[in-house]
Order: C-alpha cells, then structure tokens, then sequence
C-alpha cells in the first residue's frame, strides 16, 4: 500500500517527531522527516512508514505498507486516528494562545498529540512508568516488549493480554520490576482476560467512567487512568495534576517559586477546556522532554 494525503493545515510533524521517544513500537528519524509506526489494526500488527512530504502549513505524507493490503481503509483509518490527522490544530493552539499559553504554545506551534498504536500496550507501559523517572521506564518497557513481544519489520508489537497473563512475577523481577509493578502488570492483564474487558470499546464511555473503572484495579491511580486516556484513547480534555513534568513546567510558566497545588492547577487548566491534553503537550514541550 502507498497512499498520498494532504491535510488542512497547520500540522507541525517535525516538532512531533522531535518530541516522540524511540519507543519499540516507534522508530522516528528527525532528518528524514519520517516516522515507522509499529500499529495494531484489529488484531494484525502493521508496520507502516509515514513521510511528510509538505510542510506546516500545507501537510503531505507518503504513507507505505507492506501490510494489510486486502483492507487498506481500515489501516488509513487506524493511522490517522493514531496521528491525530483530523484534529484542529491551528483551532486548539489559537484557543490557548488567547488563554495565556501564547509563549508556550509558540515554542512548537501545532503540534499533533500523536497517540500509541497500541491500546493494550498503551496501557501496561503507563503502568509501567508509574513513578519512574523517563530514562529508567523507557528502559524496563523495552526489556518488556522485547522479552514477551512480537518483532516485524524491525518494529515491537506488545505481547496480547494473554500471554502476558501467563507470566510470572518472577520474571519480571529478573528483568528489575518491582514485585509491586509486576503484580500490578500481570493482575491487569488477567483482568482483561477475565472479565471479557474490550480496550477498544472504552471509545464509547466518558473520561470520568473510563477513570472509575480503571482505578478500581490495583495498581491503577488517576496518573495512569488519565495519561492511558490521553495516549492510547487520544481524550482531548485531560489535565494529569500528579504528573511532575506538568507540575515543573506551570511553575516555570507562571514563576512560581514551589510547584502548584492541586487547586491552583485546576484553577489554571481550566481556561483551557476542552483542549486540557493539548496544554499538557504544549507544557511538556516547554521543558523540552515528554511526560514525566
């Protein structure tokens, strides 16, 4: 499959890839401006290659697969959800630029929240980056998905909630999980296969229901209820107010000399409805890194 395709501009995919972290599943390449994404579609994992062709204010990309070639719409459709291709970004940055994000949003104007192409993977890396700083997390997920996952094309593909109900926390252990987190990894997973739980299907409930019933799991606070929402549901309204990195970037932005409380935080965030993940994106790239 090679498909072109232009957007409505802006879409600043070059500020994207410098944000993206070479995640197993994600091979981004600044200098060639393009990005290899290791995507689920239905159960199938892809590797597609998207190459912008345009610029900011005229987007085009070269999108090629060497998969799923018998259902090209369904791939496309899971691709441009995935890097945000619909969502208005000149409309959300004008919004928190009028809403005293101006300088911020400046700093990398239009950028897309590209989202994880993997739902289930989306949701036991954020466990697993509870409470770790960036380096170390990246470090045990990719131990994980090179472990128990699956390789194509030079691309990681997360192992499938029932492989990863068969593990042992042991294991895990070995691979220097906490014994905690790697509970919580495995309990999650047969969670899942248990009670017949579709990821997929969490695109028909709201933000506070999606929460209730993550958080009711052990191991699953607001933090990795509200950051799964954001990369691997794409919800274009979440403000995560434990998160360090938001926490270090409103203190820097509004020259505080403590990080924010919790209420000065929602005070602040909520001038910025309904695009609260996007100031988080913009806040994050304030402090030149991703979450925290």
């Amino acid at each position: 499959m090679q498909k072109t395709i232009s957007l409505k501009g802006p879409y600043n995919f070059d500020q994207a890839l410098v944000r993206l972290a070479p995640d197993p599943w994600t091979d981004p390449d600044p200098e060639t401006r393009t990005l290899r994404l290791g995507i689920l579609s239905g159960e199938k994992p892809a590797a597609v290659t998207i190459k912008a062709t345009g610029s900011t204010e005229k987007p085009e990309f070269t999108i090629v697969s060497d998969d799923y070639t018998e259902n090209e719409q369904t791939l496309m459709q899971n691709v441009a959800a995935v890097m945000q291709f619909d969502v208005p970004l000149g409309k959300i940055a004008a919004h928190l630029s009028e809403n005293g994000l101006k300088e911020t949003v400046n700093q990398s104007f239009a950028v897309p929240f590209i989202r994880d192409a993997q739902l289930f993977g989306s949701l036991i890396k954020t466990i697993i980056h509870q409470q770790l700083n960036m380096t170390f997390a990246a470090v045990l997920t990719n131990r994980f998905v090179r472990g128990y996952g699956e390789e194509k094309d030079g691309l990681w593909f997360f192992p499938s909630p029932e492989s990863v109900s068969r593990i042992e926390p042991e294991e895990l252990r070995e691979m220097q999980f906490s014994q905690r987190k790697a509970e919580y990894v495995i309990d999650t997973a047969r969670w899942i296969i248990e009670e017949g739980i579709r990821l997929e299907e969490f695109t028909h409930l709201t933000d506070a229901e999606i929460e209730a019933l993550l958080t009711k799991r052990r191991g699953i606070g607001r933090w990795t209820a509200e950051n799964f929402m954001m990369f691997g549901l794409g919800r274009p309204n979440l403000f995560p107010v434990g998160d360090i990195g938001v926490q270090n970037a409103l203190k820097k932005e509004y020259g505080l000399d403590q990080k924010p409380d919790v209420p000065f935080m929602e005070e602040a965030s909520a001038k910025w409805a309904p695009y609260r993940s996007y100031a988080t994106l913009y806040l994050w790239n304030s402090l030149g890194n991703g979450p925290s």
